[in-house]
């Protein structure tokens, strides 16, 4: 579980959590927000641990400080553990732009022009988040680069990609090629629209 953060040096707020539990190779593959069926009171515990940290360090930026769940997300009482904390954008911030209409990246380069969080209008009992919304990560093979001949993206949904036809795409990196990000009022919705 991630909590999406940021902060402006004084004060932090959160910007409720994602699951990214579906992984391959170590590399997150599918990413929902909010987590699906996590208790309140446990939601309310992680995101206030992930802000008492931040806050505690002075933290002046978008981040992501990620944990480790043990047991159920549906039971209150579930133990929780600090992994690390990630200073910057992550690829998955799209899908809590979708759920909370908070613009990260622009927020980001406020905060890095010297605005504070009231500048912003962020008062963390004003965050809310509404519906549900998935993103996957489309990646190539391991060994599965070359030239692009087709590529062709599916309607009525959002698409980051860094590829096109006629492009040569390489996986000695990272294989991810493009994201697809939908929402949907419910879990339901948002994976009938994948």
């Amino acid at each position: 579980i991630e909590v999406q953060i940021v902060g402006d040096g004084r004060r932090c707020v959160h910007l409720f959590e994602r699951d990214c539990s579906v992984q391959l190779r170590k590399q997150k593959v599918v990413e929902i927000a909010p987590s699906r069926d996590m208790a309140p009171a446990l939601r309310e515990k992680i995101c206030g641990a992930a802000v008492r940290l931040c806050e505690s360090v002075g933290y002046r930026n978008a981040g992501t400080v990620e944990f480790l769940v043990e047991g159920d997300l549906a039971d209150a009482h579930a133990a929780f553990f600090f992994l690390e904390l990630n200073p910057r954008i992550q690829v998955e911030h799209t899908i809590t732009e979708e759920i909370t209409g908070v613009d990260l990246v622009q927020l980001q380069f406020r905060l890095a022009g010297g605005k504070t969080l009231d500048d912003a209008g962020m008062e963390q009992r004003r965050l809310k988040f509404s519906g549900c919304a998935i993103q996957v990560r489309v990646g190539l093979q391991p060994g599965g680069g070359g030239q692009v001949t087709k590529y062709v993206e599916p309607k009525g949904v959002r698409v980051d990609s860094a590829i096109a036809a006629g492009t040569s795409a390489v996986t000695d990196y990272d294989p991810m090629v493009a994201k697809l990000i939908v929402r949907g009022a419910a879990f339901g919705e948002a994976l009938a629209a994948a």
